[in-house]
């Protein structure tokens, strides 16, 4: 028969895991997007959504019941608070690649968007063979996405 506290210990043991297994798939992510290598990170990209709904239940259950943490032995609240540091580091990390990623992929295209719109500018002329050109079409740039 389970005990109360070794029940709480089974949900942290559970937690500790989950959160080193979704530690380890940002990691991955991360280091993909510092590579340049977005399409690397987007192969675990269900499985991160997944596992990462899975830690937002958990870790509130956890929250919202603290004496599981304050029953639990030393070493396995050492684990969960070291779980915790790491997972919170790669977020960082994450974050970082991605903002870097977001600019250099802005970048590309503005400079495509301006080397566009030169091309289109260049020779467009009067008269009879105007009607000729090609007709424009349109770049938009989305500052916010």
């Amino acid at each position: 028969m389970n005990t109360p506290n070794a029940e709480g210990n089974a949900a942290l043991e559970a937690i500790v895991t989950l959160t080193e297994k979704l530690t380890g798939l940002l990691a991955d992510q991360a280091r993909a997007f510092e590579q340049h290598r977005p399409q690397d990170a987007a192969r675990a990209l269900d499985e991160v959504s997944r596992l990462t709904n899975v830690y937002r239940t958990a870790s509130a259950h956890v929250r919202s019941q603290p004496k599981l943490v304050e029953d639990a032995p030393d070493e396995l609240r050492r684990r969960l608070l070291r779980a915790t540091e790491a997972f919170d580091a790669v977020l960082e990390r994450q974050g970082r690649a991605l903002a870097a990623s977001k600019t250099v992929t802005e970048g590309v295209v503005k400079a495509i968007a301006e080397e566009i719109a030169t091309k289109r500018g260049v020779g467009q002329a009067y008269g009879p063979n105007a009607a000729r050109r090609v007709p424009a079409t349109a770049i938009t740039l989305n500052r916010q996405a």
